[in-house]
Formats: C-alpha cells, structure tokens, sequence
C-alpha cells in the first residue's frame, strides 16, 4: 500500500508539474503575441502618419522625418526584446515576424543615411568657390540619392501593408484582438 501511495504521489507531482509548465508556456505565448502584435500596430500606426506627411510639402521635411525616427524606435524596441519572440511557438509565424521587421528597418536606414548624405552634398554645394565639374559630379550623386531615398521610402511603406495581416495570425495567439489597420498605398 505504501509503494502504491508512493507512486501515486510520483505521478501526482509529475502530472502537475505538466500541468504547470503547459500553462507557463501558454502565458507566455499570449504575453509574447500581445507585445509583438502592440509593437507592429503602433508600427503601422506611426508610418501611416509618416504616409501622411510624406504627401504633403516637402516629402521628407522634418516631421516627415521625426516619424519615421519614430517608427525606427519602435523597431528597436523589437530588437531588444527580440529573444521573446521564440515564446511563439509557430516557427513561421516567428520568420514572418522577424523577416518583416527587417524588411522595414533597413530601407528606413537607407532614408535616414542617404538624407545625412544629402544635407553633406548640400552643404558642400553652397561653397561659392566649388569648381564646375565637382559641381557637376555632387548634383548627380544628389539625385541618385535622392532616387535611392525615395525607392528605400517606398519599400518600406510597400512593407509596413502586410503589418496587418501578422498581426490578425498573433491574435489568436494573444486571445483577444489587436487592430492594426493597413499603411495606404496613396500618399495624402
């Protein structure tokens, strides 16, 4: 009778044990859902701001900027906390995740580098003493960049549009709801 209560309480203590980690792990996974699915929604949000102002005045004037800072800020944040990312244990959904952001953070490091490049050339243009083939030569490269800038922009936007449909797969994962409505593909 002892050896049958002992491996009752055995059982007892491992089944529990089961018990507890299945719900520790499905707490996380619902806590890791819910941060990934506010981050890409307060993503989504921030560049259709950006979309917004990107359509008035000056397409990369500072606000326009000031948001896209923004959006790039809460990029970071995913990647400092990125390693909780594997607290969702569809494997796909962690490759749409991860391949998205990055698929917006570096066309949005192209606009910032080929803007700091830009506000250079046209501080080295105002010089009343630049030769007329250096002149030349920093117009071109003026204009690819801003090309390159407008092309990153758009990819990123191109991007940010299927923010939407990850967050809708996090959902059920998050057991509530989490909006995210799509970046338009019209500026303004």
């Amino acid at each position: 009778m002892v050896m049958f209560g002992a491996v009752l309480a055995t059982v007892g203590g491992f089944a529990a044990t089961q018990f507890e980690w299945f719900i520790e792990r499905r707490r996380r996974e619902r806590h890791s859902a819910l941060f990934f699915g506010e981050i890409l929604t307060t993503l989504a949000t921030i560049l259709e701001f950006a979309h917004e102002t990107h359509g008035r005045g000056d397409p990369f004037g500072p606000i326009t900027l000031r948001m896209l800072r923004s959006a790039k800020r809460e990029l970071d944040m995913y990647e400092r906390n990125r390693e909780t990312l594997y607290d969702i244990h569809d494997a796909e959904l962690r490759a749409r995740i991860h391949g998205l952001v990055i698929r917006i953070n570096a066309p949005l490091d192209g606009v910032f580098d080929a803007t700091d490049e830009i506000h250079n050339i046209e501080g080295l243009l105002r010089a009343p003493s630049l030769p007329a083939e250096h002149r030349a030569e920093l117009e071109k490269r003026d204009e690819r960049l801003r090309l390159h800038r407008e092309g990153s922009y758009e990819y990123a936007m191109e991007m940010a549009a299927q923010i939407a449909t990850i967050v809708a797969d996090l959902e059920p994962r998050a057991h509530g709801t989490i909006s995210a409505k799509p970046v338009r593909d019209e500026p303004g």
